[in-house]
């Protein structure tokens, strides 16, 4: 009997230094350097945004943040990369619409649930798309491309930062809106494919706005239209493809932070703060607002926002993802 209550007594006290050490390392972290990772080659739009966040973050934590590129499946081996990882892991992922929606219903078995694998932290940019041609492509508007198109499909290619990117399915989405079919060029990131279309191996690409400004800017390339609702106030002059006829057409993406499932409350919590802080300073509102990116009103910030969020936007994006037949595995 004096045995068991030793055991037991052994067994309390070491389930009591446990929890007293899950909440300190909850009180202390960060308590060292923070990686950021991009599921996404260098170079593209989520990398952008990723350089762009790293400083105001870094003094918002107190910690040095380190941007780390994991490429590759779209952006779902990365992004599981930090779902598995450690409570203390200092780790956490620049997500997208690509790979917390699209990739749900794009994989008949994707590589995670991603309403359940993470801990969601907050929604930090919503990123309209835009429809970027080649320099040398003859076409000056959306009109116009939508002839050469279908007068040219069988020799045409487009690019995207990933099978089942919002690159990707936006452009899908938007060759059979205007009636063709396009060949489909996957690139492990949005950076990659860029160059490509600069080098004039594709004809187009659909990314976000902050992925055309320096392109546009250089004259490597031409934006003819913007693909969400409403004007970018990176191309003010730019019509939306609604304004030019092609009606209620709208594809936006966004991009979002989250931690290991492992996280505690008080991690998150943490983070959310120091992100909040970050997109409220006129510097970094200013950075964003130059590359086309729209930072949350304050309302949409919170942890349980991006929960519902993500759970709606993985349903809004299932009918179109099948009913264009992308269902990949």
């Amino acid at each position: 009997m004096q045995i068991r209550k030793l055991l037991f007594a052994a067994t309390f006290a070491a389930a009591g230094l446990c929890a007293a050490s899950l909440a300190a390392t909850a009180q202390d972290w960060p308590s060292r350097p923070l990686t950021m990772v991009v599921p996404f080659a260098a170079g593209g739009p989520i990398d952008t945004l990723a350089r762009v966040l790293q400083q105001p973050m870094s003094e918002a934590l107190g910690q040095q943040l380190i941007v780390e590129n994991v490429p590759g499946g779209g952006g779902m081996t990365g992004s599981l990369r930090v779902a598995q990882a450690a409570t203390d892991s200092h780790m956490f992922v620049l997500a997208s619409i690509g790979t917390h929606a699209i990739s749900q219903s794009m994989h008949k078995k994707p590589l995670y649930d991603a309403t359940s694998a993470f801990q969601p932290v907050i929604l930090t940019a919503d990123a309209p798309l835009v429809l970027l041609v080649r320099k040398d492509l003859p076409a000056k508007n959306l009109k116009e491309f939508t002839e050469y198109a279908k007068a040219n499909q069988a020799k045409m290619q487009f690019g995207s930062g990933g099978t089942g990117t919002s690159s990707h399915v936006g452009c899908v989405l938007l060759n059979q809106t205007i009636g063709v079919n396009i060949v489909h060029v996957p690139y492990r990131g949005g950076g990659p494919a860029l160059q490509d279309l600069i080098a004039g191996r594709l004809d187009f690409i659909c990314n976000y706005v902050s992925t055309a400004v320096p392109a546009v800017a250089a004259g490597q390339a031409r934006v003819l239209a913007t693909l969400a609702g409403e004007r970018s106030t990176a191309f003010p002059d730019v019509p939306t493809a609604d304004q030019q006829g092609l009606k209620d057409f709208d594809i936006s993406a966004w991009n979002a932070i989250f931690l290991p499932k492992s996280a505690t409350p008080a991690m998150v919590a943490k983070m959310n703060a120091a992100v909040s802080k970050a997109l409220d300073t006129p510097a970094l509102k200013k950075r964003l607002d130059d590359i086309g990116l729209i930072p949350p009103a304050a309302g949409r910030r919170t942890p349980e926002y991006l929960q519902k969020y993500v759970e709606s936007e993985i349903k809004k994006w299932a009918v179109p993802v099948k009913a264009a037949g992308l269902q990949v595995d």
